[in-house]
Parts: C-alpha cells; sequence; structure tokens
C-alpha cells in the first residue's frame, strides 16, 4: 500500500501519536504562559539584580538544552513512555514550587530549574515515541506536526497569559500545574515503547554514506546560530522603526506561517538533497537578514517572512538528515540535536550582545543585520568543506549516497539469482 501523500498523510496517525501531538500544543502552551515573564517575575517581583537575573536565565536555558542528552540516554535504559512520564512529573512539581515562590526568590530558582530539567528530559523521548516504529517516509509529516502545534503553543501561550502574570500570578501558576498533571496522567496511559536502534543492514549503509554523523550536528549548530540573531534581537531593531502593533502584526503573520507551512512542506523538504535544502535554507536566511537592514516597515515584515522560510526548511531537514545518518535510537539523536541547538543559541548570543552593542554605537544597526546575512553565506560551504572536503556544496547528498548503495545491493542480488538459474 503506497504512503499516504499532501494533507492525507496527516490523517494516518495512530492515537498515541495523535495524543503526543496534542500534548506538543499544550505543553508549550502551559510553559510559555509563565517562563516569558520569569525576568519580570525574578526582577521586580522578587527584587532579583539583572545581573544575578541573567545568570540564572542563562544557566536554567543550558540546563535545558545540554540535558537532553541525559534524557536521550536516560530513555535508552527505561524506555520512551516512562521518561516522558518522569520529565512531567519533575516539570509539574516545579509549576507548582512556583506558588510559595512567588515570595521566595529561592523557590522561584528551584522551581525555574526543575521546569528546565523536566524539558530537558521529555523532549527527545516525545519526538523519539512519535517516529519509532514507522518508516522514513512518515517521519518528516510526524516531526512537523509535532513542530507545528509546539510552535502555535508558543505563540497562545504568552497572549492567553499577559493579562493574568502579575494580576493574578498565583491562580495562572496553579492553573498551568493543574494543566500539567492532567497531561501527566494522559501519559501514563501510553503504552511502553523501548527505542529501537537501527536495523544491522541499515547500520551498514550508514557507515558506507560518504559524510560523516558530525555533518548534522555541526549544522544545526550553525543553524541555530544564525537564526538566533533573529530571535535575540529582532525586538529591540523593529520596536523603534515600527510600531509596536505593526511589530505585534510581523510576530503574528510569522508565527501562523510557521505553522502552516512546514506540515504543506514536509514531505517536499523530506525528498530535498540535504546540499540543497541547505542552500535553499541559508540563502532565505541570508536575503531575510539582508532585508532587515534597509530598516523600513515593509522591509521588516519581508525579511521575517524569508527567515521564517528558511527555519521551516533548515530545522526539519536537520533532523531528518540526523535521524538518517546515526546508527544511534532516535531519542539518542535527538537529544544530541538538542545540544547542538544549545551550542548555537550560546554562541549567538555571546557574539550577537557585542556585534549589535557595535552597530548601534557606529548609529548604522543595519549593518549588523548585513554582518548575519554574510555570515548566513559564508559559513555553511566553508563548514561543509571543513567536514567533507571539496566542494561540498554541491554533491549528492546522504539520501541520494543510500538509494546508490541500495541500488547496488538490489543488481547483485538480481545478478546471483540469474547466474543460479
Amino acid at each position: 500500500m503506497p504512503a499516504p501523500t499532501g494533507l492525507a498523510q496527516f490523517t494516518h496517525f495512530t492515537a498515541p501519536q495523535y495524543f503526543l501531538l496534542a500534548g506538543s500544543f499544550l505543553i508549550p502552551l502551559g510553559s510559555f504562559a509563565v517562563l516569558p515573564f520569569m525576568s519580570v517575575l525574578l526582577h521586580e517581583r522578587l527584587g532579583m539584580g539583572l545581573g544575578t537575573v541573567g545568570v540564572v536565565l542563562a544557566v536554567a536555558s543550558f540546563v535545558q538544552f545540554s540535558g537532553g542528552v541525559v534524557g536521550g540516554a536516560l530513555a535508552e535504559r527505561i524506555g520512551l513512555q516512562r521518561t516522558m512520564l518522569l520529565a512531567l512529573v519533575i516539570r509539574t512539581a516545579g509549576f507548582a514550587v512556583f506558588l510559595p515562590g512567588l515570595s521566595r526568590p529561592a523557590w522561584a530558582v528551584a522551581a525555574l530549574f526543575l521546569v528546565s530539567v523536566g524539558a530537558a528530559l521529555y523532549l527527545p523521548a516525545n519526538k523519539a515515541y512519535l517516529v519509532t516504529g514507522v518508516g522514513e517516509e512518515r517521519r518528516a509529516p510526524l516531526l512537523s506536526a509535532s513542530s507545528s502545534a509546539l510552535n502555535a503553543g508558543i505563540a497562545l501561550g504568552p497572549l492567553a497569559a499577559a493579562p493574568f502574570v502579575l494580576t493574578a500570578s498565583a491562580g495562572l501558576f496553579t492553573a498551568v500545574a493543574v494543566l500539567f498533571g492532567l497531561i501527566t496522567a494522559g501519559h501514563a496511559l501510553l503504552p511502553q515503547v523501548m527505542p529501537e536502534a537501527p536495523a544491522d543492514d541499515d547500520r551498514a549503509e550508514r557507515k558506507q554514506a560518504a559524510d560523516p554523523p558530525l555533518l548534522s550536528f555541526a549544522v544545526t549548530v550553525l543553524s541555530v546560530y544564525v537564526f538566533m540573531f533573529f530571535q535575540h534581537y529582532l525586538a529591540l531593531y523593529a520596536v523603534g522603526r515600527t510600531s509596536t502593533l505593526f511589530y505585534g502584526l510581523t510576530l503574528a503573520l510569522y508565527a501562523l506561517l510557521l505553522v502552516v507551512v512546514q506540515p504543506l512542506l514536509s514531505d517536499w523538504i523530506a525528498h530535498l538533497p540535504y546540499p540543497r535544502a541547505l542552500r535553499i535554507g541559508f540563502t532565505a536566511l541570508a536575503a531575510g537578514m539582508a532585508a532587515l537592514a534597509l530598516g523600513h516597515p515593509a522591509a521588516i515584515l519581508g525579511g521575517a517572512l524569508l527567515i521564517c522560510v528558511g527555519e521551516v526548511v533548515l530545522f526539519l531537514k536537520n533532523d531528518l538528515e540526523a535521524l538518517a545518518r546515526s546508527t544511534r535510537s532516535p531519542a539518542v539523536v535527538f537529544g544530541r540535536q538538542r545540544l547542538a541547538a544549545g551550542i548555537g543559541a550560546f554562541a549567538s548570543g555571546i557574539a550577537g550582545g557585542e556585534g549589535y552593542a557595535w552597530a548601534e554605537r557606529a548609529d548604522h544597526a543595519g549593518l549588523f543585520w548585513l554582518a548575519v546575512a554574510a555570515q548566513c553565506v559564508l559559513l555553511p560551504p566553508l563548514l561543509l568543506r571543513a567536514l567533507r572536503g571539496p566542494i561540498p556544496y554541491f554533491c549528492n547528498g546522504f539520501y541520494s549516497v543510500r538509494r546508490r548503495v541500495r541500488d547496488r545491493a538490489s543488481r547483485a542480488s538480481r545478478a546471483g539469482r540469474a547466474s543460479s538459474q
């Protein structure tokens, strides 16, 4: 039976997969009803200094990203469902601890770290559960649907919570803790699944592939590195050049495009050779960053939408390639991808702060975006050349190598049968 295509591929998921996709919306909805306002809570309500707040948030982010490696290893040991359940118990406890943390800074910090640890453990197991036992042709729609649900939750969470963060904080944290308790109870009913490593014949094919497994990890670091300049500094750049309403509209259109487009393009992205996907993705990022440098509201809107296209292509393709290249289980792969994202985000934060400050002092903030655009153009081919040898940006990619290996094996098998007849 041929695999469904187009929108039909999103109607053939299993009940546990549909449940996890619903959770992929509800979990960030609850989390981002609270987490974007942590700096306000810690500084304005609890009186912590901004320097201390920055250190707390930086360490919590590091735990959330780097802890994905631990989450993947734990999932291999105790199973995917049990890892998700443990992660959600920790995360629910974290949101509950925020209640006494509204008047005690130490409790608030402890609550934030519990939530970060829970996220670190949950995400690799969640993605691995979605793709365990499914063929490669089904991974793209599942991962893209999960990403769309997550981004929808991230976009709506702050909007839903904004009126209550400072005026009804206790009620908000209680509601989020109850929501996570219900989600945890639902996860307890999921079938237990152990992560699957690739079959022996797939391992052999992957070892014969021309590209090293480090490639998708390194490209993920680079993708997140250049993208996070946009995430970190767009607000600072755009608010002074547009109205608040226009900036809000830009973010809303960006979120809508992200949620809708990735599932629709998932099959096309899955079949793109990796080098071509990188060219498309980084070109879109470069064009978007260059458009931002113009500073006009229309250019800011157009640049943001181009960057959204780059994010859609690169982030999904990097995950698919990481799965295709690795001989480890999906849980470990997604844990490593989280670590790569954390490294990229950290490097972007370090470089971006000084870079944007320099551009502001020079009274030409647009130069910052031109410098980022130049990195989008120059760094990918340099990285690929370092990892894969000459002219890597134009070779056929991993999936083409796999197809050639399979074709040779198939021809050898047919020749063997013909000679024996």
